[in-house]
């Protein structure tokens, strides 16, 4: 579980990080994926300087990962409606 050293390029800049071991690959397929959403928006898009590009990159993810935390907190909303729920209903069964 130590830390390593790694280079990762975004965006044809080079960021030298410092991860743990169990997250290299992570980070690595990160780096990927943010490189083919600047290359897709740079095909796509009449878009050409690299900050723009990564900056559309950035709101996409973010936007992503919001949309995902916003379906965990309504999934957890409705367990927890549903618990109290047979909670109640328990109460209502043990005390008869």
């Amino acid at each position: 579980m130590g830390e390593i050293s790694i280079k990762i390029t975004i965006s044809d800049r080079i960021y030298p990080l410092k991860v743990n071991t169990e997250e290299e690959e992570i980070v690595r397929r990160a780096a990927k994926i943010i490189n083919e959403r600047i290359k897709d928006y740079q095909e796509n898009y009449a878009v050409r300087d690299k900050q723009d590009l990564l900056s559309m990159a950035v709101l996409h993810y973010a936007t992503a990962v919001l949309r995902v935390e916003n379906k965990v907190q309504h999934q957890d909303t409705a367990v927890a409606e549903k618990v109290e729920e047979l909670d109640s209903l328990l109460n209502d069964f043990f005390s008869k």
